[in-house]
């Protein structure tokens, strides 16, 4: 398994596509394209990937998605994307939210989980979350939220979603190291597979929080903490050479803000608002 994983990993530049969102994109990553209309495609591509892969499994219902098919939800706009891409088709996406170290617990996207409605549960669930957040500032971390797993069903036997997971960790060493938390679903094993990577349960004063059932998404739930720095010793070579493999991934990015800059603006693909933006732009250079 470790061997066929580590063949996977040595093409992953092939199949492995980040989309950046509105934030600084490491040095370390030097394949990036500034390009708003191929990231709004590969978005809406992973979002009609979740929701056929949601609605399949029960999930979710016909409702919860879009009339596209689309699965979409808040952190999208917000998150860094990882996704597997084949034939320039998603075949595979996760989403990594990442936070500053002291963003409130009632911030974090885990308070919509069902425990956090339970008065017996609540409590010890938000003192998990400081206790992670207080280590994060201590040891100088970031923190991040990972979810979104999706892989598609013939993919699925494939080595698809544990490369994902593993580029979770590499992006976030890359990033600088962070802290974090995922709600996986027991479905398909994600839960198992995660903890034999590295996740382990998230815990109160020495009580793991137990794994709950989440009606919004019709399926047994699990709260797993992880650590970017540490991981099972069997994946750690493979997470480090997913490192070195990310400075050659293709990262497209969105601008945050309007660059004056003519040559630095003819080189981006952009929808016609972007046309008009740079129009305007080089109108105020000649000014």
């Amino acid at each position: 398994m470790l061997r066929y994983l580590e063949s996977a990993i040595n093409l992953v530049e092939s199949r492995l596509v980040l989309l950046a969102p509105h934030a600084e994109v490491p040095v370390s990553l030097s394949n990036v394209e500034m390009d708003v209309r191929r990231h709004r495609q590969f978005l809406r591509e992973m979002q009609k990937l979740r929701g056929s892969v949601y609605l399949h499994d029960g999930a979710v219902s016909r409702e919860a998605l879009t009339p596209e098919g689309l699965h979409e939800t808040v952190e999208d706009e917000k998150s860094w994307h990882l996704l597997m891409v084949n034939g320039g088709h998603v075949t595979g996406c996760a989403w990594y939210l990442e936070h500053e170290n002291t963003v409130p617990v009632d911030h974090l996207r885990v308070r919509h989980c069902p425990l956090a409605k339970l008065t017996h549960w609540r409590e010890k669930l938000w003192r998990a979350v400081e206790s992670e957040l207080a280590m994060a500032r201590r040891n100088d971390l970031r923190y991040a939220e990972v979810g979104g797993w999706a892989v598609a069903e013939d993919s699925r036997c494939t080595s698809e979603g544990l490369v994902l997971a593993l580029a979770g960790y590499s992006l976030g060493r890359i990033r600088g190291g962070c802290l974090g938390m995922t709600t996986a679903t027991v479905r398909h094993c994600s839960s198992s597979i995660l903890r034999r990577i590295g996740g382990a349960s998230l815990e109160a004063d020495g009580t793991a929080l137990p794994s709950y059932y989440d009606p919004r998404y019709k399926c047994e739930m699990e709260i797993l903490r992880f650590d970017s720095r540490k991981l099972s010793a069997k994946y750690a070579g493979l997470v480090e050479m997913l490192c070195h493999k990310l400075a050659n991934i293709r990262v497209i990015a969105r601008p945050s803000v309007p660059i004056l800059d003519t040559v630095a603006l003819s080189s981006w693909s952009v929808l016609d608002a972007g046309r008009r933006t740079r129009r305007a732009a080089q109108a105020a250079l000649a000014s």
